[in-house]
């Protein structure tokens, strides 16, 4: 019997999505560097990747580095037309599809060998499929785990396909830096190199017990195991998200403690109406900053109750940036973010109004429903009008 030496889980990621999408529908930019986004890229075409030009940059640093690059302002409303478009094709091509991002998923095509041949058949297939259907280029990765698919696509980008065999995972996989595992950031990056680590193989040969001393047990032992290409998590389709999150891009301005209010309580209000479209509620608002010399930080709060109100979540987000503001005072902040997680699905518990203050529910509801008639711009918070508007990012559902 032939048995296929190519794995059966697909990661597909398209290439420069936004930046993609507008040289797409605008021919006089094909080939040319483009950013995304005025105040802060967006994003950036391979043209313009090539020159320095990062996501999250400033529009005024992507700028200098690459002063012949097309800025064009983004046009949500067509990133997610062009999502839902290659996310056709996915389940077209299988029905076992794993959302991760709107422009990225995991596809199990293990079963499909009799009716669409072997794997790596079936992701170059669905390469053109997105090319012809979409006019989008996009990188697959094939390989046996999830961890070394994802891998394999970013090896492969732009636009291209790389098929990792079962007999070769530890080849191709030990020469590549230590910031191919997942959860290497800047942090851990640089205290691995400071030991000398620097290549997925080095990680793999050292002794788990002294990753564990240095990184802590579940961040040691977790990429011990992935540097040896172990990771059981199988295509999960349905699966709800365990967080949801949303953030501002401030560009390198420093800002003062009530302008960083300002923007968290417009984060809140996006993220508390997504929860109670979703029907959920959570219990660990979680506050994300990133400073100026591009470290990061976490930050988060759990509330007694579960809770899908807007104030309850903006309430403990102001706790968490009024005890972080010395440190971001100290370093510059660059990004801002708030994260929903510890979702109880149960129903919630409804409370009388014995305290005698406004019902917050009803307000709740009431924004939502106005909002969704009339767009998310409907009604905002006054603090905000002196501040130009965001665009909201296109998710997957929640």
């Amino acid at each position: 019997m032939f048995v296929s030496n190519d794995g059966p889980i697909l990661h597909a990621d398209l290439d420069a999505f936004y930046a993609s999408v507008e040289q797409r529908d605008d021919p006089a930019l094909r080939g040319r560097p483009v950013i995304v986004g005025t105040g802060v890229v967006l994003a950036a075409s391979y043209e313009a990747k090539a020159r320095g030009v990062r996501t999250a940059m400033g529009g005024r640093q992507a700028r200098r580095l690459c002063p012949d690059a097309v800025v064009v302002q983004p046009r949500m409303a067509a990133y997610s037309a062009a999502s839902k478009a290659v996310f056709e094709v996915f389940r077209d091509t299988t029905p076992l599809v794993e959302g991760i991002s709107i422009d990225e998923a995991f596809l199990d095509v293990g079963g499909l060998r009799k009716i669409a041949g072997p794997p790596r058949q079936i992701a170059a297939t669905l390469r053109a499929e997105v090319a012809r259907r979409v006019g989008l280029p996009i990188t697959v990765g094939v390989a046996r785990t999830k961890f070394l698919a994802k891998v394999a696509s970013g090896v492969a980008k732009p636009d291209g396909l790389l098929v990792v065999p079962h007999d070769a995972e530890l080849a191709f996989l030990h020469p590549l830096p230590v910031e191919r595992l997942w959860g290497v950031g800047v942090v851990t990056s640089g205290k691995l190199r400071a030991m000398g680590i620097t290549t997925v193989g080095e990680v793999a040969a050292f002794d788990v017990r002294e990753l564990v001393s240095i990184l802590g047990a579940g961040s040691g032992r977790h990429l011990h195991a992935l540097a040896h290409n172990r990771d059981p998590r199988r295509v999960r389709v349905g699966q709800r998200r365990r967080s949801m999150g949303a953030q501002r891009a401030l560009g390198s301005r420093r800002r003062g403690l009530t302008e960083l209010d300002e923007f968290t309580a417009g984060l809140a209000d996006r993220l508390g109406r997504r929860l109670r479209a979703a029907d959920r509620a959570c219990r660990t608002v979680t506050l994300r900053l990133r400073f100026a010399d591009f470290t990061r930080a976490t930050r988060s709060h759990t509330v007694a109750k579960p809770t899908d109100g807007t104030e309850v979540i903006l309430a403990a987000a102001r706790t968490l940036l009024t005890a972080a503001w010395p440190m971001i005072a100290d370093r510059g902040i660059t990004l801002i973010g708030l994260s929903l997680s510890n979702f109880d699905d149960d129903a919630i518990q409804l409370e009388l109004p014995f305290d005698g203050g406004p019902d917050r529910a009803a307000l709740d509801i009431a924004l939502d429903s106005l909002r969704g008639r009339f767009g998310s711009a409907a009604v905002t918070r006054a603090a905000l009008l002196r501040h130009a508007p965001q665009d909201e990012m296109p998710v997957l559902p929640d």
